[in-house]
């Protein structure tokens, strides 16, 4: 091969490069710096309000506390949390990003349904809902509504709502802490009480929480209005 035939297909290959470069960086320019386009990924799964979906993998995001959202990114991010997509997908967020979006999303009321009725045996949902109202004091298990609020709908400004979840999310996450692979900042006080649960509880306290309906007043107590029976790390000092 001649010089001259080297040279224009070096500059040929070249020129393919920069058109490819262009094209790509147009794609790229394209793509909008809008809150809209960053929570395109969360609502294809979550719901158009992060109302969540019927699954025990995609739960709503809709009015839950905002720096528990914002808490629970940064566990994503973090490694505190496995869900490879999750994951993912704040691998490269910043900050300010995470913030943005939870706050979003803890402004969102949406409308819920009615949950499905249970199918479980009268006395397994009444022991759930002993978990929840009353805890198991011998073994040093708070009750449920000791952090959740008495209407389960949390505490501003980082205890989520345990209503209007499905009841394979709330058994997986629960699962998820027994087995120590879900972990919060420390002190971890949900890995704490969660291993102090055993497997037939675990599923009680979920089949009668994903029973429940949602009360008409669905905004987390206020903050400072609970005394924490353990003390948490994702709780603000």
């Amino acid at each position: 091969m001649s010089w001259s035939d080297r040279r224009w297909r070096l500059a040929m290959a070249g020129a393919t490069v920069l058109a490819w470069g262009l094209v790509v960086g147009t794609a790229f320019a394209q793509v909008p710096n809008t809150l809209q386009q960053r929570i395109a990924a969360c609502t294809s799964c979550h719901g158009k309000h992060g109302q969540g979906g019927h699954n025990g993998f995609n739960p709503r995001l809709a009015g839950k506390p905002a720096l528990y959202l914002y808490h629970q990114l940064l566990d994503f991010r973090a490694g505190r949390r496995h869900y490879p997509m999750m994951q993912h997908m704040v691998r490269d967020m910043p900050d300010a990003y995470l913030r943005e979006i939870a706050n979003y999303f803890a402004a969102q009321v949406p409308v819920w349904p009615a949950p499905p009725p249970s199918v479980m045996p009268a006395a397994f949902l009444r022991r759930g809902q002993e978990l929840v109202e009353h805890g198991d004091q011998a073994r040093k298990v708070p009750a449920c509504t000791a952090c959740h609020g008495k209407r389960l709908m949390g505490l501003d400004l980082a205890i989520p709502p345990l209503l209007g979840l499905p009841k394979d999310y709330i058994s997986n996450q629960l699962g998820a802490w027994r087995g120590g692979t879900r972990h919060a900042m420390a002190p971890d006080c949900m890995a704490t009480v969660a291993a102090r649960l055993t497997p037939q509880e675990v599923a009680a306290l979920a089949a009668w929480l994903s029973s429940q309906p949602m009360p008409a007043d669905v905004k987390p107590a206020p903050a400072g209005s609970l005394k924490l029976p353990l003390k948490c790390g994702d709780m603000p000092q």
